[in-house]
């Protein structure tokens, strides 16, 4: 019997040091030979198995066939390329250009300019509305020439709806689709604004108190979180959804631009250009606990998490003798979810 217990102690052992210590476990690398510089976001066609990379410093959006990790298609003539946004009710990609002050649609295969509506400088990044079929747009926010705005287009007929004023640049924006609610951080006046996707007016102005420089977002529906991380110190703060009260926070690292939530383990990822992504577990009470850092390389500050496909793409941008390239992720349980 004491036989018995100890084998069985043993086989406990040997299964617990076998668990992944580290939350994202490295999948595959994809090169992107020729593409240099800085990246900004992405998005994707999860049917057509495309990958979409607003390569900022290119002056170009590359399209990625997933099925062969090759480039398909490079968008070129573009000014600064910065937000994206596939829907795939209409097969269309919209790329909000921050030099030439632009929302553009492409369409077809492969992807040609099917429209543009003028902006203002630094259109940046968006959030789709499937409900209402609106596209809600940051841009502006340099000066009094051009004041800050979030607009809404209709993108059944394409054409701006209106232009909400906002104090400040605005920087991510995320939705809620259940209470018809789009969420954005305006980071240089630390706050987040609430967006009534049904009237398209603000309906709300959510101070931050723990930190500044609130950059990215992400929504967790479920359990009606708002995930915002500063850079003024690196911080990641958990708010309400529904009443915009800060409830929890912990330090990030450096540089914080991207964020996102995966639903499943119930974590948030933070995409640092310190060249890092920082994990959290968020249990029911809505705490966070920092899990093992995931090191990639210095200015990999964006991303796209796939909930579909449990996937984290990094973009890592190319440097000196080294070739630009997507890092992927897989997420992985590690016995604390």
């Amino acid at each position: 019997m004491r036989i018995l217990i100890l084998l069985c102690l043993l086989v406990s052992s040997i299964e617990s040091h076998a668990q992944p210590s580290v939350p994202l476990i490295l999948n595959r690398t994809i090169p992107l030979a020729g593409i240099t510089g800085r990246f900004d976001h992405l998005a994707i066609d999860v049917a057509g198995n495309r990958l979409f990379i607003a390569a900022t410093s290119n002056h170009s959006v590359e399209v990625i066939d997933l099925k062969t990790d090759k480039i398909e298609q490079s968008i070129t003539v573009l000014g600064k390329p910065h937000g994206l946004a596939w829907v795939a009710s209409t097969g269309s990609l919209y790329v909000a250009d921050g030099a030439l002050g632009e929302l553009r649609v492409y369409r077809g295969m492969p992807l040609t300019l099917a429209g543009k509506i003028k902006l203002s400088d630094d259109a940046d990044d968006m959030v789709y509305d499937a409900v209402h079929h609106l596209l809600f747009v940051g841009h502006g926010g340099s000066g009094e020439a051009n004041p800050a705005r979030i607009a809404v287009i209709d993108i059944k007929r394409f054409r701006l709806l209106s232009n909400l004023s906002v104090l400040t640049h605005p920087e991510a924006l995320e939705i809620d689709s259940a209470s018809n609610r789009v969420f954005a951080n305006i980071a240089e006046s630390n706050e987040v604004v609430v967006i009534d996707t049904v009237t398209k007016t603000i309906s709300a102005h959510w101070k931050l108190t723990k930190a500044a420089d609130n950059v990215p977002l992400a929504y967790d529906s479920e359990d009606k979180l708002l995930l915002i991380a500063c850079r003024k110190p690196g911080t990641l703060i958990v708010m309400d959804a529904v009443s915009g009260k800060e409830v929890a926070s912990l330090a990030t690292a450096g540089g914080g631009d991207d964020l996102f939530y995966d639903p499943a383990m119930r974590r948030a990822y933070v995409i640092c250009g310190a060249g890092e992504v920082d994990a959290y577990q968020i249990d029911h009470a809505d705490n966070l606990h920092p899990l093992e850092v995931l090191h990639t390389a210095a200015g990999a500050k964006t991303a796209l998490f796939v909930s579909e496909q449990n996937l984290l793409y990094v973009g890592v941008p190319g440097a000196n003798e080294h070739t630009a390239e997507i890092r992927v992720y897989s997420s992985v349980k590690i016995g604390l979810n």
